[in-house]
């Protein structure tokens, strides 16, 4: 045994940050989907499939949303408590849980899990790590029992005082996560979200803006934090910011716009719901999961304004998926820049480096080739769906939004088995997944070939 243990040891020394990243999600994944299988898990004491139980695991691990069994209806309370605890992990990442845990066990936080945390959270410095995980934690804590608080206050009027602070709880825990599961199933319908709340400005506010403040980055919520200290942004916040701001801005205008005469969804309600409804439409997509309006009876139009929205999805180092506003906000900026003429990107009077421009090119290149090929197989393995549908299926899942039509329950097996990955790829990050399978087959720059001209356009 002994000998078994130093060579474990051994090998988790040799192995890189970006393969503990895959090694470690995926294993809460595999843990959560075979807490899961247990009959317990489920309302009728019937064990659920493994494929399902799986699903549903890295659904909740990777903050997405997407189900194939109402949350609400067939799952016990021991199976929502799983639920929940996977999203809790999932969104803060198991590099922040694990860090915590050495922290009060009194351990001391070695190089090794400063690296790995620089990597979990896409910092270029080692410095103050171990003081940022302790304000990740408070600052999801105060925002999670805040909304928590204001929800059950809500939910009390709706239903009884335990069921209220459950519902409160598991809520605001799904909303700031981004990760879109509910229980309103058992009080609605199968599937519902929160379709019963379109017009409750309460609900709608409260659930947005846990969403937006998930979506920003910790880093983002550090550095507002030390600027109203009176230190200025950084960079990379007003970019995040900006970003964020404009997409939202956007979404609601482009979704009232494209909603506002459709029968089954706007055009019915008064000027004051159609105004929450949209807002809260307008942000969801930004990797939320959560729907006030029924999403399968939208315009294709709005499905493909969406998936748009979804692709660009939340910041770095936050509970969200997606390219990430940044890579959004950074190839906007040298497209600009390269429309000025100017030979640099420059954004905020900054200019920002070639490996950063280079980077978010890429991340982008690969994510929209996973999405294309995501959509090319589901319309090989489930022909009989509407292309639109499965083109926002496969965008949910990388986005980990979890928005559907109501397609997912009726995959096939194999369209579930492409979503898990495509779910997993958009939490953990492609590029990161490459980079921990290439390891072996990077290189450092030793040659420089001749510069060449390729016509361009």
């Amino acid at each position: 045994m002994d000998w078994i243990r130093k060579k474990f040891i051994s090998y988790f020394r040799e192995i890189s940050p970006s393969q503990v990243m895959v090694i470690g999600f995926a294993g809460v994944i595999l843990i959560g989907s075979l807490l899961l299988k247990l009959p317990a898990a489920t309302a009728s004491k019937t064990p659920l499939r493994y494929l399902d139980a799986l699903f549903t695991a890295t659904s909740a691990v990777c903050v997405t949303g997407l189900v194939v069994v109402d949350t609400g209806t067939y799952l016990s309370t021991f199976g929502q408590v799983i639920v929940i605890i996977l999203i809790q992990i999932g969104g803060l990442g198991f590099m922040t849980f694990s860090t915590m845990l050495a922290i009060l066990a009194g351990k001391r936080i070695g190089l090794r899990e400063r690296l790995l945390i620089q990597e979990a959270f896409n910092q270029y410095k080692l410095a103050g790590l171990v003081r940022l995980i302790k304000q990740v934690v408070k600052v999801t804590f105060l925002c999670e029992g805040t909304g928590a608080l204001l929800l059950t206050l809500r939910f009390l009027y709706d239903m009884p005082i335990k069921q209220a602070i459950l519902y409160g709880i598991f809520h605001a825990i799904s909303a700031f996560c981004n990760a879109g599961f509910d229980l309103f199933g058992r009080i609605y319908a199968p599937f519902s979200s929160l379709t019963a709340y379109v017009g409750d400005w309460l609900v709608s506010l409260v659930i947005a803006f846990l969403i937006i403040i998930g979506g920003l980055g910790f880093p983002v919520l550090m550095d507002i934090k030390g600027h109203r200290s009176g230190r200025r942004l950084s960079l990379h916040s007003k970019i995040v910011l900006s970003s964020t701001g404009l997409l939202i801005i956007a979404g609601f205008f482009g979704f009232m716009l494209l909603e506002y005469t459709n029968p089954e969804t706007l055009s019915h309600l008064p000027i004051s719901t159609k105004i929450i409804s949209t807002f809260f439409q307008a942000v969801t997509p930004r990797t939320a999961g959560f729907n006030s309006l029924p999403i399968g009876k939208l315009r294709n139009s709005t499905l493909l304004f969406m998936i748009i929205m979804m692709f660009i999805g939340a910041s770095p180092s936050s509970t969200g998926g997606g390219i990430k506003t940044t890579t959004f906000g950074t190839i906007l900026a040298t497209v600009w820049s390269m429309i000025k003429g100017k030979k640099e990107t420059e954004v905020f009077e900054r200019r920002l480096s070639n490996d950063v421009v280079l980077k978010a090119v890429t991340v982008s290149t690969i994510s929209m080739s996973l999405v294309v090929l995501t959509t090319l197989l589901l319309n090989i393995t489930d022909q009989n769906m509407p292309f639109i549908t499965l083109f926002f299926e496969a965008t949910s899942a990388f986005g980990t939004v979890g928005l559907s039509t109501g397609i997912t329950p009726l995959l096939s097996d194999l369209g579930r088995v492409l979503l898990i990955f495509t779910m997993f790829s958009g939490r953990v990050g492609l590029f990161t997944i490459i980079m921990a399978v290439t390891r072996s087959l990077q290189q450092t720059e030793s040659v420089r070939f001749v510069e060449e001209k390729v016509i361009i356009g």
